[in-house]
């Protein structure tokens, strides 16, 4: 199920849909804003990697928190980012919105 890249907890795409479908957990896309607009997953939050440092003092540690880039590699450092900051529960999206089959919205 859960896997590692880059030294961090992975989700694929398919466990990510399966997770958003039975619980209420926290999607952050730290896309660039103009990468979002173009198309992310319903109810994810837009938190650029470059503003992430500055926001996470507002962020649950102790929420289940899944992050998505466009490939994987953004999400992966913000998910370091985040368990450097206390989330024990944070996973990286392997892959990315590239690999998303589900819908998008804009």
């Amino acid at each position: 199920m859960f896997g590692w890249k880059f030294g961090v907890e992975t989700v694929t795409t398919d466990e990510l849909a399966e997770k958003l479908r039975h619980g209420k957990q926290v999607l952050i896309d730290v896309r660039e804003p103009w990468e979002f607009a173009a198309g992310h997953i319903k109810g994810s939050v837009n938190v650029p990697l470059g503003q992430l440092a500055d926001k996470i003092g507002r962020m649950d540690p102790h929420a289940t928190t899944y992050v998505i880039c466009q490939s994987g590699h953004r999400s992966a450092r913000a998910v370091r980012m985040l368990e450097r900051a206390g989330f024990e529960h944070a996973y990286s999206v392997k892959r990315g919105v590239s690999a998303w089959r589900g819908k998008l919205v804009k």
